[in-house]
Parts: C-alpha cells; structure tokens; sequence
C-alpha cells in the first residue's frame, strides 16, 4: 500500500518531539511551582491577617506606648534636663568667681576657696552643685572645680575624689584633672600612682601645653626614686617632640643625670 506525503509536510525527528515533551513536562511543573507557592503566600497573608485581627488591641497599646515614650522623653529632656541645666548654670557663676579670686589672689586664698565649694551670697557651691545637679553640664564641670579647690587647700583625699568624678573629652581640661589627681597622690608620697596619672595625663591629649608637662613631672618623680631608664626615656621624649616648649628648654641637663 502506498503512502503519500503532504506536500510541505515533515514527520517530526524522534528527539525533536522528545524535547518538546519534556518542555512541556518542565513547563507543566513550573506552573505547578508557582501556583504552590502563591497558594503558600495567600495562605501566610491570610494568616497574617487573622492574627493581626485577633490582636489589634495588643499592636495598638505597643504602638502607642512606644508613641507615649518617645514624647516623654522629648518632654522630660525640653522641661527637665534644659531646666535643671539652666539652673545648675546659674548656680554655678558665682562659685566660679570666688575660685577665681582665690587663683589671683596674693595672700590668703583660702577662705575664697572655701566660700568657692560652700557657697555665698545666697549661692550653692561646687559641692552643692555638684550633689544636687549631679548629671547636668554644670553639675561635672563643679566636680573638676570643687577637686581643683580641695588640692589648693591640701585636702588631698576629696581633691581625688572629685576630680576622678570629672568626666570630660576637652583637650586641655581632661589632662589638667587627671595631672592634678597626680599631683594629689605626689603630695601624699604615692609615687607610683602619682607616676601613672601624670602618664595618664601626658596621653589624654598631645598638645605642647599639657603633654611635656606632665611628661616632665613623670621623669623627674622616676628619677628622685631612682628609676633612671624610665625618667631618661621620658626626658628623650620631651626632646624629641617638645624642645621648644617651657619644659624643653633645660631637657639636656636632665638627660645628662641619667646618662
């Protein structure tokens, strides 16, 4: 029997119809996939939903106590915190004038520094301030002033006290602390912890005022207890860094006692 062929016509290759049924196969599937995994979602969103029907109540009072908290803080900072800072800086303007006074003062300096930490004039002192507005600007810097008092009138013991209170990153006031809580432990024969702080001190922050200073204070204290490598390594210091400076200027002499 014959068999005739339309004209145009061409029976598909074997692998031919084999790829496109396995097309259609990964078609058919990716299909599925996808309809799985929208099913999945729809079920998730639904989900969702419902849970956050059955809770609204719950989301609505953790939503509005975060909205209650935020709004404290921005009032307790604007009417507590300015406030209390406000005051604790005019408190402390007159203390400030009595330490001043007793800094230029010629002879007898001590009743300003006592008037400077006790107070007068109807005004708290740098220990009031200090107490009372404690967390404040003002109620630190009393700290860093009441510890500078405290050292001018030989009590050692609340100068450290004080000024280890005194928080501070300013580049001349944080080493100046730190070099008179040394000067504390000097006057109390704690060489070692003398030593460290004006170490501290020299660290806080390079600058040409405060760092050869310390840096000498820490030289000299190791040499008088005899540790000369550590002082000449500190006098070598200034040399190299800060010839020019005040504590410079007479380094080579002191170089020379502990060659």
């Amino acid at each position: 029997m014959a068999t005739y062929n339309k004209r145009g016509y061409k029976a598909p290759k074997p692998e031919e119809a084999k790829v496109e049924n396995e097309l259609e196969e990964v078609i058919d599937t990716t299909d599925s996939t996808t309809a799985e995994v929208f099913n999945t979602l729809d079920e998730t969103a639904s989900k969702t939903e419902d849970w956050v029907a059955k809770n609204q109540k719950m989301i609505l009072g953790i939503v509005g106590a975060i909205a209650i908290a935020t709004i404290g803080y921005v009032l307790y900072n604007k009417y507590v915190v300015e406030e209390k800072e406000a005051k604790a800086n005019n408190e402390i303007f007159q203390a400030q004038q009595y330490f001043q006074q007793a800094v230029d003062a010629t002879a007898k300096p001590d009743s300003l520094y006592n008037l400077a930490l006790k107070g007068g004039e109807g005004k708290l002192g740098f220990v009031g301030i200090a107490e009372q507005y404690a967390g404040t600007s003002a109620g630190n810097l009393a700290n860093y002033y009441a510890g500078m008092a405290y050292l001018n009138l030989g009590d050692f013991k609340n100068a450290i006290t004080y000024l280890e209170n005194f928080k501070s990153d300013d580049a001349i006031l944080k080493p100046l602390a730190l070099g008179a809580i040394g000067d504390a432990f000097s006057e109390t024969n704690k060489v070692d912890d003398a030593i460290s702080y004006y170490k501290k001190a020299a660290e806080a922050s390079e600058n040409d005022f405060t760092t050869p200073r310390y840096l000498l204070k820490a030289a000299q204290l190791n040499l008088a207890a005899g540790k000369k490598a550590e002082a000449h390594k500190l006098f070598v210091e200034i040399k190299e860094k800060y010839e020019t400076s005040k504590e410079g200027m007479n380094i080579d002499a002191f170089i020379a006692m502990t060659e």
